[in-house]
């Protein structure tokens, strides 16, 4: 089985910039590359999981997401980092496309975009974890049966407390959190010589 971290798109890995699929402002957020870099390079396999429910409110089309998406892989590969894949929910009950305006299990704070990772990709849940900058994605995370660290830089304003919602860890950026995962392996592997 393989460990794999998701990551949060907006406000996690790129700028938040509401309901953006323009690929010419997409970018990768200040220190994040040498924290993904040592996490691939410490057997992590690399999954963004993003709600896209610009698509359900008829904001962009699920053809105009696949040109972000191409970007973001487009910026993976020019720091040699290699992102494995990227699930995404275009739905949201409030939402005015039909098909999309639903509730589902993929939108987070649900789990299901994680488990149909773990089940494409056979993944141990129980060695992944989820960052993200709001505690829905905590909440995703640790649905999953995934350790879950929050990227705390004020993208998350309410604040709700629930069974599911306290991160294994807080920071303020990938690279943070990177390491963070990275100390919490060697005292595992430390573990399990004594």
């Amino acid at each position: 089985m393989n460990k794999a971290i998701f990551l949060d798109k907006d406000g996690t890995l790129i700028p938040d910039i509401p309901y953006n699929v323009d690929p010419d402002k997409i970018t990768l957020t200040g220190h994040c590359i040498e924290g993904l870099r040592i996490l691939a390079a410490t057997g992590y396999k690399l999954f963004l999981v993003s709600n896209q429910s610009g698509i359900a409110r008829g904001y962009f089309s699920e053809a105009q997401l696949l040109w972000a998406i191409k970007r973001l892989y487009e910026l993976f590969e020019a720091e040699d980092i290699r992102l494995d894949a990227f699930y995404y929910c275009p739905h949201h009950p409030q939402g005015t496309a039909d098909g999309y305006n639903i509730n589902c299990d993929c939108r987070k704070p649900m789990p299901g975009m994680l488990q149909s990772a773990a089940m494409e990709h056979q993944l141990d849940l129980g060695r992944c974890w989820m960052i993200g900058d709001i505690l829905n994605d905590v909440e995703a995370g640790n649905r999953a049966g995934c350790n879950s660290i929050l990227i705390d830089n004020g993208n998350e304003t309410e604040w709700l407390e629930g069974p599911y919602r306290q991160p294994e860890f807080s920071c303020s950026n990938i690279n943070e959190a990177a390491t963070y995962i990275y100390n919490y392996n060697l005292s595992d592997v430390g573990l399990e010589q004594r």
